[in-house]
């Protein structure tokens, strides 16, 4: 591996771990530490890739529990919460409308009515029962079944 800090090292291994491209990795790292590194020395940290195994046993093992505890922890993602989208939705139509681009506002207004109507939800909803569990309609559906052209069964 090239000589860089070992608190480096780790920040690349995490960033990796939690999917982020080797481009964004190199990125961060230049903004985090002001280090430069190639995307080709990033992938070098990643032990699913050919360049990664070499990767010591310790970085390794961080690579692997930074990725399962990312994995399980959803709630750790802001946008995973709909109330976090819909704040930046909010933020976002209010730039927009401030730029005057009434059209990127009304596009950003009707994913808000979507995220708030469940559209990207699984929920379904099913009503089978009129209140308090009494039939949907009283007395029912008359139904008459047509043999052929105009001719009742």
């Amino acid at each position: 591996m090239t000589t860089l800090p070992d608190e480096v090292k780790t920040f690349i291994v995490q960033q990796l771990a939690c999917f982020d491209a080797p481009s964004a990795v190199v990125s961060a790292v230049k903004d985090e530490f002001a280090v430069s590194v190639t995307r080709q020395a990033v992938e070098a940290y990643d032990p699913n890739k050919v360049q990664g195994q070499r990767l010591s046993e310790e970085l390794k093992a961080l690579f692997a529990a930074t990725r399962e505890r990312f994995l399980a922890d959803q709630a750790a993602i802001g946008v995973s919460h709909r109330m976090v989208r819909l704040r930046r939705l909010d933020r976002m139509v209010n730039k927009a409308e401030a730029q005057g681009n009434m059209s990127l506002a009304a596009n950003l207004l009707e994913q808000a009515a979507r995220e708030c109507g469940d559209a990207f939800t699984n929920k379904r909803q099913n009503e089978v029962s009129g209140k308090d569990g009494q039939p949907l309609l009283a007395g029912g559906i008359a139904v008459t079944f047509i043999d052929g052209p105009g001719k009742p069964s």
